[in-house]
């Protein structure tokens, strides 16, 4: 692991509501937990909020059979309505994965921590295939071992949180107190019958360590810090490969067939943690502060070159090569804040500060025109993303005429300050060396310094946001929201929510609102070669250019503007017992100007556009059932999400771009969950199916291929025991069975090999065992 200077300032926590606890065996009562996401006022029951919310739990997250503790993975597991596909070959996307909530893109998507906005990636998606083009969160710079709990607000909410959450806002809590602590550790690995190769696989062993605790802080304060660290080794799924057609059927490109030269799977990655959350009393106020850091050293996998091929020099690598990626990540939030009271409104001031690096490199490799010269690493590119946030809110609950409550009013101010950076490769990485061959380093030359950013812009916001009980039963909501970007303009957002509550049973809840996404700043100055599948099959070099380059200019690129929805939502909750309960919502989103690539040109290059209109709807449905069973007690869950994407101007993007947006991620997920406790004993499954996805190469010339993939089922089972108070063992397995999707088609498969395609969220590496103990104390 790199040492890198850690920068840490005094930083805030919002103050939040834990969850309610129910003891064990109580009657096995339905626990109404309490959120705060999604209200500005004071937290409510999610079965009181007029909009869906899914809150998963300490416990939960601690069961989600995620590999070693990843963030993103943990809410793919237990999240119907949340998709965290892997990529393999997809450069950068190798080391940063990209969540997606309801069907639309991981940029549509707001993450909160403690209530306050977070920072995303500083580099583009541009070789995956979910969220194509996005410049996403990454989850799994958030520490595992630092969560108390995780909110999911499954509606439009730009008008209470601002630019971005189309899709919805996914709140992280922390966790709080003094005086105690936890030590957690696990090791697993796939455990594999890999046809292909028709061999048993033992790889992508994953340790994880972490700890924490709690320190008094003053009379009535705390500090809590941890640090976490996990190691996971690669996984490798390649076919025994049959030499392409239009490579040169030579002795030495020959030699190749039948061997495995591919290596689709993870890659190898390090991933160092620290995190802290305060809070004291000074005085009449309430000063808080959280930050985490996050250090990742990542690699992945490009595409193999042959021996005789103009993409080598025989001379250095006369068996031909596959080069590794690396990226080099480091992720910084930190925040400060205060609150308190004055007279009967309650304040809250913060500041937030994000930094995300990311440099991007690769060995293994060489660039052709240099010959036998040529260096076999290289320092490809250099990108920086920095985001201040400061907020002002004022929060104030007034006696109104005949309410049958008190009318919460909110309003408050926001100041966001965006930067992105990108700095050039070494020289070698794109210099033409002069001594033939293809120029530049293989998996795409690195960026020129003609092709450097450096931007900035500012972002101004006001909001207001009222929330009532117009009678004992029903409750209404409405918010606006206005902010202006010196770089495109304005936007004014507003929602009006209400949840009509018939008995103690049975209520209905809706929604409104218009919503928009500003481009990310990412998305405006980027740029970056990359080689991926052009005409034929063949692999080419593809520029992404910045809409404000001369090159894109002359291809017909204007000016970015940001996209606008709306958005719909209609649910049902019923409680028809103490033990029992279901929520169904139905949604839709209509998305005008969405950003998304255009299709590679002529000019083998590609760049934003706000062609495309797209229509979103589908239905989510949640229940939760408990009840004794063998002396023991037994929680049933069923979660599920049901969704459609349709693009309704086709005509405006080509066939990949269409797939990405209508097909690439699963129509339906269904997740049905039993956990067991006896005692010290307790057992849980959890039966997930993903639904079929579609894919469609379009490599031009003849080779349009569009296969469907279909619904699979993964089982995961876990058994833990604890034997002390303080001591808790588990073993597990996740996709017990070692379900895969079906082998990819021969014209997807790109000559036997890649033989599974990445895109369905089964996975491409099979079953996945473990063990994992905590310590409390």
């Amino acid at each position: 692991m790199r040492q890198r200077n850690l920068l840490y300032g005094v930083v805030p926590a919002l103050l939040c509501t834990a969850p309610v606890q129910a003891a064990p065996g109580e009657e096995n009562q339905i626990v109404e937990e309490v959120v705060v996401v999604g209200t500005r006022g004071q937290p409510r029951s999610v079965f009181d909020s007029a909009v869906p919310i899914d809150v998963i739990s300490a416990d939960e997250l601690e069961s989600s059979a995620s590999l070693g503790g990843e963030v993103g993975e943990i809410l793919h597991n237990l999240s119907p309505s949340f998709h965290f596909p892997r990529q393999s070959n997809s450069g950068a996307a190798d080391t940063i994965r990209t969540g997606a909530l309801r069907g639309l893109n991981p940029d549509q998507l707001l993450v909160l921590v403690n209530g306050k906005r977070q920072h995303t990636s500083a580099v583009l998606q541009l070789e995956g295939a979910v969220g194509l083009g996005n410049a996403p969160f990454d989850f799994n710079t958030i520490p595992s071992g630092a969560i108390e709990r995780i909110e999911i607000l499954r509606d439009g909410a730009s008008a209470q949180y601002g630019s971005d959450a189309i899709a919805g806002v996914i709140n992280v809590v922390l966790k709080e107190g003094a005086g105690d602590g936890t030590i957690a550790s696990s090791y697993g690995a796939h455990v594999t019958d890999f046809s292909p190769q028709d061999e048993d696989i033992t790889d992508g062993q994953t340790f994880y360590i972490g700890t924490d605790y709690g320190f008094e802080l003053g009379e009535d304060g705390f500090i809590r810090v941890g640090v976490e660290y996990r190691e996971r080794n690669a996984t490798r799924r390649g076919g025994l490969g049959q030499l392409p057609f239009f490579e040169n059927q030579s002795p030495e490109n020959l030699a190749t067939n039948n061997t495995v030269t591919f290596a689709p799977g993870d890659g190898e990655t390090e991933d160092l943690w620290l995190h802290y959350n305060a809070e004291v009393q000074l005085g009449e106020v309430r000063a808080y502060s959280f930050g985490r850091y996050n250090d990742r050293d990542a690699e992945g996998t490009g595409f193999f070159r042959y021996p005789d091929s103009s993409a080598n020099v025989p001379a250095i690598f006369p068996n031909g090569f596959r080069p590794i990626t690396t990226g080099e990540g480091e992720d910084l939030s930190v925040t400060f804040g205060v609150r308190g009271d004055a007279g009967e409104w309650r304040w809250d001031v913060s500041a937030t500060y994000g930094n995300n690096e990311f440099d991007q490199g690769v060995f293994n490799t060489l660039n052709a025109s240099f010959g036998a010269a040529s260096p076999t690493s290289f320092n490809v590119a250099e990108y920086e993303r920095d985001q201040w946030t400061v907020n002002g809110d004022l929060v104030r609950d007034f006696d109104v005429g005949n309410l049958a409550g008190p009318l919460t009013v909110a309003v408050g101010a926001e100041y966001r300050q965006e930067e992105f950076q990108s700095h050039a490769g070494d020289p070698a990485s794109f210099q033409d060396g002069g001594q033939g061959g293809d120029v530049g380093v293989q998996t795409g030359p690195g960026l020129t310094p003609e092709s450097e950013a450096d931007i900035d812009r500012d972002v101004y916001g006001v909001y207001a946001d009222l929330s009532a009980p117009v009678t004992e039963n029903l409750t209404v909501g409405l918010a606006a929201r206005y902010e202006d970007y010196d770089d495109f303009g304005d936007s004014l957002t507003g929602k009006l929510s209400a949840l009509l509550r018939f008995n103690d049973t049975v209520a209905v809840r809706a929604a409104v609102s218009n919503s928009f996404r500003a481009p990310a700043i990412v998305q405006i100055g980027f740029e970056n070669q990359s080689t991926n599948f052009g005409a034929g099959g063949q692999l080419v070099t593809i520029g992404q250019v910045s809409v404000n380059n001369p090159v894109a200019i002359a291809n017909g690129a204007q000016e970015l503007t940001e996209e606008e929805a709306v958005s719909y939502s209609v649910g049902l909750v019923l409680t028809p017992a103490d033990n029992f309960s279901v929520t169904l919502d139905y949604y839709r989103t209509d998305i005008d100007d969405r950003l998304s690539l255009q299709g590679v040109l002529a000019a083998n290059i590609t760049f934003f556009t706000n062609l495309v209109d797209t229509e979103t709807d589908g239905v989510d449905i949640v229940a939760s059932y408990n009840t004794p069973l063998f002396d023991g007690d037994l929680n049933v869950s069923l979660a599920a999400t049901f969704t459609d994407s349709d693009v309704t101007n086709p005509e405006v993007i080509g066939e990949e771009e269409l797939n990405i947006l209508e097909d690439a991620s699963p129509e339906r997920k269904i997740i049905l969950t039993g956990d067991w406790q006896r005692g010290p004993l307790s057992v849980l499954l959890r039966l997930t199916e993903y639904g079929a996805t579609v894919r469609n190469f379009d490599f031009g010339g003849g080779f349009p291929d569009a296969q469907t993939h279909s619904a699979k089922v993964s089982t995961d089972l876990e058994v833990g025991y604890q034997f002390t108070d303080a001591w808790k063992f588990v073993v597990g397995a996740d996709n017990l069975f070692d379900q895969y999707s079906e082998l990819s088609s021969a014209n997807n498969n790109f000559f036997n090999n890649l033989p599974y395609d990445v895109l369905h969220p089964i996975g491409f590496n099979g079953r996945f065992v473990y063990a994992r103990t905590k310590f409390t104390f």
